[in-house]
């Protein structure tokens, strides 16, 4: 017989690596624009988006060979600010970097927001 806990983290798993999957479908404007600066290596680095972490988390983009994990953060993260917090404290505590950014910024000046992600790099 099989594992309980075993058959739960599975399942788990499977969900977050589908919700990840639609993630990528549907982007935000600013998400669409950073993005645009972060594939395909421009920044000499492999920057992946919607990313299953500890798997209780999907993060915008993830530059693995850094650890960096890089949010863009819309009007809907002054609501989230203590789950953000929360879920920054337990990536930090598992050895990632965090970036978070305003999506505002990444709209008004792209060069900028670049500049914080080569920075964190």
């Amino acid at each position: 017989m099989r594992d309980r806990k075993a058959d739960n983290l599975v399942r788990k798993q499977l969900w977050l690596e589908q919700c990840a999957w639609a993630n990528r479908r549907v982007m935000t404007p600013s998400e669409l624009r950073l993005w645009s600066a972060l594939k395909a290596r421009q920044l000499g680095v492999q920057v992946r988006r919607e990313v299953p972490l500890l798997d209780r988390f999907i993060v915008e983009f993830y530059a693995p060979s850094a650890r960096l994990v890089i949010e863009v953060d819309g009007e809907c993260h002054a609501e989230r600010r203590g789950a953000d917090a929360r879920r920054d404290a337990a990536l930090r505590s598992a050895g990632y970097h965090m970036l978070r950014i305003e999506a505002q910024l990444v709209m008004r000046s792209l060069s900028e927001a670049v500049t914080l992600v080569r920075a964190a790099l």
